[in-house]
């Protein structure tokens, strides 16, 4: 005698949510808009994040070390770069960050065996207003080493440098940072921007006075010099 058959019971598993939709209902609770375009729903949406992507990379010697830039300061990289070191958008990070964390991976791969990645620090007043170190985020959002900080000397004017001219930034520059630990090491030196080169020639000459050799220098975006 054969046994009734029963119904499937229905299923009750949720309904999986595409990642535009998620976005669309997030959007009505934490409206945003593409920090370049203005699309409504994205911090920075699909047509931008291409743009991001096709902005070409840059090559630059400072202090006569090889310095590799992900991007060139300018337009769409400049306004992301800012809203994240001005009004703390981390959200707008990982654009710049896949790209920088990836010429840092290979700076320390091509770089002597044990070289050492150290960062460059921000100003005391920029710390202090973000409560975070930009660069620190970028390495981590690109998947690559934090390494340390090189050492500010005490004392040491670490902002308000804009207003200067080139000779009085340069002398208000040399001696502000230290590094430690480095003597008879390879080092490859990151930082966030580098504009006229003079911070990151300071960052190259605090290794050099330690002992060490700065064989790479890489930073997220380059001011055209």
């Amino acid at each position: 005698m054969s046994q009734p058959r029963t119904a499937r019971p229905p299923d009750t598993a949720p309904p999986r949510w595409s990642a535009d939709a998620v976005l669309a209902v997030l959007g009505l609770f934490l409206p945003v808009d593409c920090a370049w375009c203005g699309r409504a729903d994205r911090a920075l949406c699909d047509a931008c994040h291409l743009l991001v992507a096709q902005r070409p990379p840059r090559v630059r010697l400072v202090a006569g070390v090889r310095t590799d830039a992900a991007f060139e300061y300018e337009g769409l990289v400049r306004t992301l770069l800012l809203e994240v070191k001005l009004r703390s958008r981390v959200d707008l990070a990982p654009p710049l960050a896949r790209r920088f964390g990836a010429l840092v991976r290979r700076a320390l791969a091509e770089a002597p065996a044990d070289s050492l990645l150290l960062r460059v620090p921000p100003s005391t007043r920029g710390a202090r207003r973000r409560g975070f170190d930009p660069v620190v985020l970028f390495l981590r959002r690109g998947r690559a080493p934090v390494g340390r900080a090189l050492v500010r000397a005490r004392g040491a004017r670490s902002s308000g440098q804009k207003e200067l001219g080139a000779t009085d930034r340069v002398a208000a520059t040399v001696g502000t940072l230290r590094a430690v630990g480095v003597a008879g090491r390879t080092v490859v030196l990151v930082d966030d921007v580098v504009t006229t080169g003079v911070t990151l020639a300071e960052a190259v000459r605090a290794v050099r006075d330690a002992g060490g050799t700065v064989v790479r220098c890489v930073t997220v975006a380059s001011v055209e010099d």
